[in-house]
């Protein structure tokens, strides 16, 4: 009885070669991130600007920094709860128009209050955005390669961080209005609904919500787009017995193999993000603390920012083929001793250099994550659960700059590398101990593809 009631939507996918359908899916989620990275810095580029228009003090602009993370958190775990409930495609769509509509509502802000609600609307959708993205290519790509392709996505994304800076630069200075445009250059993420059309549900999410036929239509559709592109496929393996149904919701955080993962995951976002955001914060304050130039740090922070592409390039090298658990480990050992060197150094070219190496490996830190958390939940829990711990670790950053200004005031500069070292460690340490591994499930799911062109039998 049960067997008509699976259309193995898993299997059938793991077995596809990558073709124009996979493409087209990265170059939509790439495209979204795109505007998301750009639109994230957005507030940060025109702040100064800001302040001295409508007369700002510094507590203010932190008071509308800190309340976007709290904005981000619950942006990110509604759209774990829509995805679920509504489908990924369609959150995904979503969860875009609204930071892009909202980011167009900044360009017409009268005040710091209202240019701060209006930032906080915007970053709720930034990181929905986000966590959908993560679990829809999770959900599509052939598990053996979807690390992979989740790292190029970042790399194409990640350039809207200094294409941001670039407007920023070209167009602040114009007029005493100008800062406007910045914002109006976040609304173009609107621009993804030109791919809307191209883009599948994910049949995983579908089989799940016991919607059979509608994944069958999709999964034959990108069967017959891949065939016409590779020609035969080979046979999908034959689906396992399926345990009992998990209730789906919140009544997940009662069930332990959904509830582990999360609090696994909520450490290494919490420890990555206060650790990233604390060194990218703190970065330039410092440089100008010790007598650097203003247009000299912001200059050397431009120099080290270039190694963000090159480790989402280097994550998607190393994402398949090794341990993801272990890469993990390793990029945030780096990051750690990174940091603290660059926190200890005051020789501009060290600075340039260890300041790279940060960039470089939190970049491909960020990006092997996006791989490694969707994996550890079934289709049931992977959206709430993956946007829980996503949404956990940005709503830590509306403490995080509060604790490391206490660090600055009450230790010194040192203490507060010190302090990010520690929380990167930190991360490290947990996941090596705790973090389940995942490379032997996708190995033996790409392994079993090659080798079973047709339904062998099972061998005990």
């Amino acid at each position: 009885m049960e067997h008509h009631r699976t259309t193995n939507a898993a299997n059938r996918l793991d077995r596809l070669p990558i073709s124009k359908f996979h493409k087209t899916t990265l170059l939509a989620v790439a495209f979204a991130y795109f505007f998301e990275f750009a639109d994230i810095n957005t507030f940060a580029i025109t702040a100064p600007v800001v302040r001295e228009q409508w007369g700002a003090e510094v507590n203010d602009i932190a008071y509308v920094t800190s309340t976007s993370f709290v904005g981000m958190f619950i942006g990110a775990v509604v759209a774990g709860g829509l995805a679920d409930r509504l489908g990924r495609k369609r959150t995904l769509t979503w969860t875009t128009l609204w930071f892009t509509l909202w980011s167009f509502a900044c360009v017409f802000a009268w005040d710091l209050w209202s240019l701060g609600v209006f930032r906080v609307l915007t970053s709720a959708g930034l990181s929905a955005m986000t966590v959908v993205a993560v679990v829809y290519i999770s959900e599509l790509f052939p598990s053996a390669k979807r690390g992979k392709y989740q790292a190029y996505a970042i790399v194409i994304g990640i350039c809207g961080t200094p294409a941001t800076n670039l407007v920023a630069s070209a167009v602040v200075p114009m007029a005493d209005w100008s800062w406007r445009l910045v914002y109006l250059w976040g609304t173009l993420g609107v621009f993804f609904l030109c791919f809307v059309r191209k883009l599948e549900e994910s049949p995983q999410w579908l089989e799940a919500r016991g919607r059979h036929a509608e994944a069958e239509a999709v999964l034959a559709r990108i069967e017959a787009s891949a065939a016409a592109e590779h020609g035969t496929l080979p046979e999908a393996r034959q689906p396992r017995p399926r345990g009992p149904v998990v209730k789906r919701g919140l009544g997940l955080l009662k069930d332990k193999k959904f509830l582990y993962p999360t609090i696994l995951l909520s450490v290494l976002w919490i420890t990555q993000t206060i650790g990233f955001f604390g060194y990218s914060s703190w970065a330039p304050t410092l440089l100008a603390a010790e007598g650097v130039s203003v247009e000299d740090s912001i200059f050397y922070v431009a120099l080290t920012t270039v190694g963000a592409p090159l480790g989402s390039f280097l994550a998607a090298m190393v994402t398949d083929r090794f341990e993801r658990k272990w890469c993990l480990v390793v990029f945030g050992l780096v990051i750690a001793a990174s940091g603290l060197l660059y926190g200890l150094t005051f020789t501009p070219v060290l600075i340039v250099v260890f300041g790279f190496l940060v960039n470089l490996f939190e970049r491909g830190y960020t990006a092997l994550a996006y791989a490694y958390a969707p994996e550890l939940f079934d289709t049931n829990g992977r959206s709430l659960g993956t946007s829980i711990a996503y949404g956990l670790g940005r709503l830590s950053n509306a403490a995080g700059p509060l604790m490391i200004a206490g660090i600055y005031n009450g230790i010194g500069y040192e203490a507060v590398f010190m302090f990010i070292a520690g929380s990167w460690t930190l991360g490290a340490v947990v996941l090596a101990l705790f973090g389940p591994a995942t490379r032997r499930q996708r190995l033996a799911a790409d392994a079993s593809e090659r080798l079973e062109p047709r339904s062998a039998p099972a061998s005990s």
